[in-house]
């Protein structure tokens, strides 16, 4: 997995521990630091992290968030062991305390986001932890059995046995679709079909619930879909208050 980049000017890199390990992040920092801002813990897709990542968290800087972006373990050149939606989910809620910490964050207001990979990791860190104030998935992945069988290299990179009902399960968001900690929004391309079912299905069944749930689909692919369920999610964030 690729090695650390080179941070834009906004960025600083930080350090933040998760148990043992000590990973990076990139951090945005606002023109004034004198007032708390709301911000957004951003999840990266793919299993490491470039520029490209960072550009995708533009819309979110410019309404007004501090983004943090963590690098997650076994991540360009990260210590520790990539074991797939599982240990890493540690990690997410590590980097969250983090930001809670910093002197020019409201860390009454701090949202939860992620496209892809990271969509997924939204929803399991969502329902691991009540930091977040909301979240919203991008073209996440609530179900692994499916995962496994539509992603592009999910079957080879898995560090477990795809055979193993149980280990697709206890990685699947759909699974345990009652217990989210937070309002959620689940977008999903138009052209991803493969989500609509289980996305539409994980957000009923936490409606069901009483939670503030919605799987919305959004015109366009994997990728063309974001700059649209970006602006919506920025939406549903200042409708918990990221005004």
């Amino acid at each position: 997995m690729g090695p650390l980049l080179r941070c834009p000017l906004e960025v600083t890199e930080v350090e933040y521990p998760s148990a043992s390990l000590k990973l990076k992040a990139w951090l945005s920092h606002p023109d004034s630091v004198v007032t708390k801002h709301p911000a957004v813990l951003f999840l990266h897709g793919g299993h490491s992290f470039s520029v490209g990542d960072w550009e995708m968290t533009q819309p979110y800087r410019d309404a007004g968030f501090v983004v943090m972006s963590p690098l997650l373990r076994g991540e360009n050149g990260q210590p520790g062991t990539f074991s797939m939606y599982y240990d890493e989910v540690a990690d997410v809620i590590a980097a969250a305390e983090y930001l809670r910490q910093v002197p020019y964050v409201d860390s009454k207001r701090i949202y939860l986001a992620g496209h892809s990979v990271g969509g997924t990791m939204t929803m399991l860190a969502a329902l691991a932890s009540k930091q977040f104030r909301a979240a919203a998935s991008l073209s996440g992945s609530p179900d692994q059995v499916i995962y496994v069988k539509y992603a592009p290299g999910a079957k080879d990179r898995a560090p477990f046995d795809i055979t193993n009902i149980r280990e697709l399960e206890m990685r699947s968001p759909l699974a345990y679709a009652a217990y989210f900690k937070c309002p959620l929004r689940i977008y999903y391309g138009s052209q991803e079909p493969h989500l609509e079912l289980t996305s539409q299905r994980t957000a009923e069944i936490a409606r069901q619930h009483h939670l503030d749930a919605q799987a919305l689909k959004i015109e366009g692919n994997h990728l063309t879909e974001v700059p649209a369920a970006v602006k919506e999610s920025i939406e549903f964030f200042r409708k918990y208050g990221a005004n």
